[in-house]
């Protein structure tokens, strides 16, 4: 059964649902589109004053659905893709409401790098975070390097990006990356009390606290993910990445020379 992702609004408040249960809410092509065209609602919707983005299941995402990748045929290049990609998901910063993600189990790849882009991470004691990509001859290309580097700094995310160090739930919170930890079985009720404190507030006062937090960080975010679509783009067309492939067909060390 194909993953889906959930859009609830209820009064002033919206809940986004990855639902890939079976595949630990991992995402396809079509949970990508369905997730856009939900963040364009929201942000067409006055009355929302914030939203939860959580996960059923085990896993908040495990990133990619790998079996996914080259089933849906497309005419655009691997730079458009990444173009729609970038598009889509930065309609983040384009909300009004904060956007708090609600996360248990696995928060991998280009998902954990969606949820560093959102406004508050809380997780669950069974949280682990990951970026594999360079183990898979690629580079995260979604934006969270360059927000991990203004969380927690070059040696972090260089950890995490180079060696694919992996985070428990106490060492990202340490780290900051998440602002609390809870029991899984009141992660969602965490998640729903927060918002309903925010929902509280008055907006105008929310949105303005809002802007002033994401000018801080945001001109650095976009160069950053400019630097990912650009460099994702040689990547995907180097020597290096042709001999990965072969490499692992083969089942042999690649012989790489950093062109």
């Amino acid at each position: 059964m194909a993953g889906s992702v959930h859009l609830d609004i209820d009064g002033a408040i919206a809940t986004l649902t990855n639902d890939n249960v079976d595949k630990h809410n991992a995402f396809d092509d079509e949970m990508d589109r369905q997730l856009f065209d939900a963040l364009a609602v929201i942000s067409g919707n006055p009355d929302v004053r914030a939203v939860i983005w959580r996960g059923n299941g085990k896993s908040w995402s495990s990133g990619r659905d790998v079996g996914s990748i080259g089933t849906n045929k497309t005419e655009m290049t691997h730079h458009q893709l990444m173009m729609r990609g970038h598009r889509g998901i930065q309609q983040l910063w384009e909300i009004d409401a904060p956007v708090i993600v609600a996360i248990q189990g696995w928060a991998i790849g280009g998902s954990f790098q969606r949820a560093l882009l959102c406004d508050i991470r809380i997780a669950a004691t069974d949280a682990r975070f990951m970026l594999p990509e360079v183990g898979h001859g690629v580079i995260p290309d979604t934006g969270g390097m360059g927000v991990l580097y203004e969380i927690a700094g070059h040696g972090l995310v260089s950890d995490m990006v180079l060696c694919g160090r992996r985070l428990d739930d106490a060492e990202a919170l340490g780290y900051g990356i998440v602002s609390r930890v809870v029991a899984p079985d009141v992660l969602d009720e965490t998640a729903r009390e927060m918002a309903e404190r925010v929902v509280a507030a008055p907006f105008a006062t929310v949105k303005s606290a809002r802007r002033v937090i994401a000018n801080l960080a945001r001109p650095q975010q976009r160069s950053s993910m400019g630097d990912e679509l650009i460099l994702q783009t040689y990547v995907n067309r180097s020597d290096d990445f042709a001999e990965f492939k072969t490499a692992r067909v083969e089942d042999r060390a690649g012989r790489y020379t950093g062109s």
